[in-house]
């Protein structure tokens, strides 16, 4: 589509003065004929696209008033290009500072100039500019140089628009070029990120208000954890100093552990004994785990695991203590390896004890004695049945 602009009056003796601009995004469109503007007004619409008509008898066949006229075709221009067509005026009638001035940019002003014409800041026009650039690099739209001020061309829809333009200063920021690039990969403009990025407090109430944000909200803190090793320890401080977190993560915790453990005998076939051996899990067993598994991993997100862990964690794990009854050769290597592990730790607690602190220190009880013969006692009875044990066997 060809959209007309009749250039502003400027004064011969002054070539580079461009009309000001008083539209929201400096602009400030020209009169065009009233007989032309009449064909390019567009037919109302509702908001849900349908079509109503809303013209009187009266409104056929008389001139309408020109200022009606003018707005209507600044209306429909708007309607089918967006900012294109504020981004055509700076395009063609802005030349930044830094370069020449040669040719048709011979009338061209600074962005300083366009904007103090405009009433606007120069910042917000460098922003059309970048937005007009980006899309003359994809070949979208002509590149400023071929562009002469007044000069009409064929729009892009103004869909595209927002796929060049940020509003948002923080854009060009690394801050912004981050977000920006994120946006993009999640498929979403940029100029929403960063919306929200600047305005946590509105991004905070949404999270508190709404459970579809806050799951949202949850899911990108846990993806962003995995590569910000400072999160993760904010977060687990922040847990850590909540008693009602610390428990709630104690508890998901007790779950998980319980789970792996009926997840492991499904998918090594092993178990583990109360004493800590590793044997082989016997078919009833693990076909006992691999239903209590598929019930687990049944469950939605939003149902609480707990209670379903600890059902399956007990049923396995008295399953495991009925197979180790079950089998001689295995009941007795299990008692054996107890006794073991109990005889490792008393050795460890007793090596600990630093006698040469009782020589050196009042610290010395008479209990101290009666329990160190009590010990000794019980250690003369083991050391008696072993050896009986010992002399029965061979």
């Amino acid at each position: 589509m060809t959209i007309a602009f009749t250039p502003s009056a400027s004064s011969p003796a002054e070539p580079e003065t461009v009309a000001a601009i008083s539209e929201p995004e400096f602009w400030e469109p020209s009169a065009p004929e009233p007989q032309e503007a009449t064909r390019d007004v567009p037919d109302a619409a509702d908001d849900q696209g349908r079509y109503e008509a809303d013209e009187t008898d009266d409104d056929h066949g008389r001139d309408h008033d020109p200022v009606v006229v003018r707005d209507a075709h600044d209306f429909g221009v708007y309607a089918r290009t967006g900012g294109w067509a504020f981004a055509l005026k700076v395009a063609r009638s802005v030349r930044p500072g830094g370069q020449a001035a040669e040719g048709t940019a011979r009338t061209k002003v600074s962005a300083k100039a366009f904007a103090k014409l405009a009433g606007c800041s120069p910042e917000r026009v460098m922003r059309y500019y970048k937005a007009w650039d980006m899309a003359a690099d994809d070949g979208l739209v002509p590149q400023f140089e071929v562009l002469v001020p007044g000069e009409d061309i064929e729009l892009p829809e103004a869909d595209v628009w927002l796929s060049y333009y940020t509003s948002r200063n923080s854009a060009s920021s690394v801050r912004g070029q981050a977000i920006s690039a994120a946006a993009e990969a999640e498929g979403i403009r940029p100029t929403k990120a960063l919306e929200v990025a600047e305005n946590p407090t509105a991004l905070r109430a949404a999270i508190l208000a709404d459970p579809g944000t806050a799951e949202a909200a949850r899911g990108a803190l846990l993806d962003r954890m995995k590569e910000d090793p400072a999160l993760q320890t904010e977060m687990a401080r922040a847990i850590a100093r909540t008693d009602d977190l610390k428990k709630a993560v104690a508890s998901e915790a007790k779950a998980a552990d319980r789970i792996g453990y009926v997840r492991q005998i499904v998918e090594n076939g092993r178990i583990k004994t109360p004493a800590g051996q590793t044997v082989e899990a016997p078919a009833e067993l693990r076909a006992e785990a691999e239903r209590h598994l598929s019930l687990l991993d049944e469950l939605d997100d939003s149902e609480e695991a707990g209670e379903w862990a600890g059902e399956a964690y007990d049923t396995v794990k008295g399953l495991v203590a009925k197979a180790v009854e079950d089998d001689p050769a295995l009941r007795v290597q299990e008692r054996r390896t107890k006794f073991y592990n109990s005889l490792q730790k008393a050795t460890k607690v007793f090596e600990e004890l630093t006698l040469d602190e009782v020589m050196e220190e009042d610290i010395y009880e008479a209990d101290m004695l009666q329990r160190l013969e009590a010990l000794q006692e019980a250690i003369g009875t083991c050391i008696s049945a072993l050896r009986k044990a010992t002399t029965a066997s061979s």
